[in-house]
């Protein structure tokens, strides 16, 4: 009765990534970063909308904002949540300033593909900012998970473990590409003072500047 509910509606399902992605075991850089909060990344939900398709929707961000969050606390000394990027005139009390954000997201079924797997792809856009605003790097990270259609209950589940694939995949590249790009790389190069945490924390209210 279900398949046929969801079949006169046109809607496949519907998938809230749920998984657990261990904290990296690394060691951790003598850098504060400042992390932006992105709401477009902490909802992300992919809503599919091409007319030869079911209507899967597809919510991966609270697992991958919960990656996000493993990831600054394992491989920086200090993390601090920014409510929007800083300025040359209101800097920031960190080191580097990240602003992740999804700009893409793809998936495929067995059924579209002859495969007995499903398929995720997500890119990601990591902008590495200065503690001023002034953009270090622009990241294009992609991440790339799979799982095979055996053992798996239902097409929710394998989606569900396809994403957490590319979420671990994410994290992988994450943690050993960083400090290799280029731009990065050669920000790391230069000598600089480590920012000291603030004694009395100001929080920093947001404004009307769309930046995400």
């Amino acid at each position: 009765m279900a398949a046929l509910v969801l079949l006169i509606s046109g809607c496949a399902g519907k998938v809230e990534v749920q998984g657990d992605v261990p904290m990296p075991l690394v060691d951790k850089k003598p850098l504060s970063v400042g992390v932006v909060a992105n709401e477009r990344f902490q909802t992300f939900q992919y809503e599919e909308k091409s007319k030869d398709r079911l209507k899967w929707t597809i919510g991966t961000g609270g697992a991958q904002q919960k990656l996000l969050d493993n990831l600054m606390h394992a491989m920086f000394t200090r993390v601090e949540t920014l409510e929007k990027l800083p300025k040359a005139d209101q800097p920031a009390l960190v080191d580097l300033v990240i602003l992740p954000r999804v700009k893409e997201f793809q998936y495929a079924m067995p059924r579209e593909t002859k495969v007995n797997i499903f398929e995720v792809w997500i890119k990601y856009s990591i902008q590495v900012y200065d503690n001023q605003g002034s953009l270090v790097a622009d990241w294009i990270m992609p991440a790339y998970g799979k799982t095979p259609t055996a053992f798996l209950k239902s097409e929710d589940d394998a989606l569900n473990q396809a994403v957490m694939m590319a979420l671990r995949d994410a994290g992988a590249s994450f943690v050993t590409g960083f400090d290799r790009v280029p731009e990065i790389k050669a920000w790391l190069a230069i000598p600089r003072t480590p920012v000291a945490p603030p004694k009395h924390p100001v929080p920093i209210a947001p404004d009307d500047e769309e930046t995400l």
